[in-house]
């Protein structure tokens, strides 16, 4: 049986004059296993459960919780999902045991406008590693066909997009490119 990326809520983020408002976006992945990556807030909670019921699934049924990183928008409702092993940044879990599991994640795109406006990634959002942010962007870039992005609605990676990368890659002259 084959994968489905099934978006149940697209992210969104944006500056007010009382500061950032802000959820992730929510994806489900059914299969031979269920996953769901990112929970949202805990305020979202009916909004999860809705949302898996559209497609068949209850949060019973979630195998793998994966939160991209700590943040509370996108770890709000880890408790819906008790049979589920979790993994949030660098933890991953199941009740009580802790695994070593040597990966690194976040968003790695706020939302599809970061990629002309490196400013909403780098400052905006913030990035704690932006050399190592920039070379996962450019190789996500170059191997896939969709990005489900931390804060927007999942985009098709064009052509473009990775004719882009592969003449910044290719031209040594451009290092301080951020895409």
């Amino acid at each position: 049986m084959a994968y489905e990326v099934h978006v149940l809520y697209d992210g969104f983020s944006k500056m007010t004059e009382n500061g950032m408002e802000a959820n992730c976006s929510c994806t489900l992945i059914k299969g031979p296993k269920k996953i769901i990556v990112d929970t949202m807030t805990a305020w979202d909670k009916e909004l999860i459960i809705e949302g898996l019921a559209r497609h068949g699934v209850t949060c019973e049924e979630i195998d793998y919780v994966v939160c991209t990183h700590g943040h509370s928008d996108h770890i709000g409702n880890n408790n819906l999902f008790m049979n589920a092993k979790h993994i949030v940044g660098f933890s991953v879990s199941f009740k009580n045991t802790y695994f070593i599991h040597p990966f690194e994640t976040g968003d790695l795109f706020e939302r599809e406008e970061d990629i002309k406006d490196p400013h909403l990634w780098q400052h905006v959002a913030g990035s704690d590693e932006p050399g190592l942010q920039r070379q996962n962007r450019n190789r996500v870039l170059q191997l896939a066909d969709w990005v489900v992005p931390g804060h927007g609605p999942k985009f098709q990676v064009t052509q473009k997009m990775k004719q882009d990368v592969e003449d910044i890659l290719n031209n040594s002259d451009n290092q301080f490119h951020y895409i």
